[in-house]
């Protein structure tokens, strides 16, 4: 389970402020690429927060995360950053996910230098630059406060993800959430795009091209 040995072991190197960054949604076929970032805000109970079970959000149930994505923020300063879908169209969704990224750490309107745990890899033009951030591999499994981020952003993006279905119903993104299901890919042959589809990932299975971008 995720805990506070990455966070304890960078500010041990003299940086005071460490949070975490985790993406939701990189590998989707439609919607925005969202980020959280979460930093333990001063005075939490860390005995009573490792107890709740933060973990990776992909190894929690939906309903898990719903309900500590409540409780995550009585813990941590929190915030959400996106990149829209014609920010992934324009400049692809590498440098589209690390403006999600940018966006959700000046969210949090910290004013005083911060360190950063990203999960994964490194990412260009965060704040305080490459010397100020370290990538961990499988980190939302190892950092509470990456963990804490991955659960955040997931829930809002299955959120926002559940109310496009509503107006999108052909994609069924209520259950697959704008992944590359087999039931959204056969959706797209069949129907086309969106304007919510991300073309460089979805104009090679587009067979009906009449209904494309409504």
């Amino acid at each position: 389970m995720p805990d506070f040995s990455l966070e304890e072991s960078f500010r041990r190197q003299g940086f005071k402020t460490v949070l975490g960054v985790d993406e939701v949604g990189r590998g989707c076929l439609a919607g925005p690429v969202v980020a959280g970032a979460c930093l333990l805000k001063d005075g939490a109970d860390r005995d009573a927060l490792l107890t709740l079970g933060i973990d990776d959000s992909k190894r929690l149930t939906a309903e898990r995360r719903e309900v500590l994505a409540w409780i995550i923020p009585e813990f941590f300063v929190s915030s959400i950053g996106l990149a829209s879908v014609d920010e992934i169209n324009r400049a692809g969704i590498v440098r589209a996910t690390a403006r999600a990224m940018r966006r959700a750490i000046v969210n949090l309107k910290i004013s005083r230098p911060i360190f950063i745990l990203v999960d994964g890899y490194r990412v260009k033009f965060l704040p305080g630059g490459l010397k100020r951030q370290s990538n961990i591999i499988h980190g939302d499994q190892k950092s509470v406060s990456i963990a804490a981020a991955s659960i955040i952003a997931k829930v809002y993006r299955d959120r926002l993800m559940k109310r496009l279905a509503g107006k999108f119903p052909l994609y069924n993104w209520g259950k697959n959430k704008g992944y590359g299901t087999e039931g959204h890919r056969l959706a797209l042959g069949k129907y086309g795009l969106c304007r919510h589809h991300r073309i460089a990932f979805t104009g090679h299975l587009v067979i009906n091209t009449s209904a494309s971008l409504r």
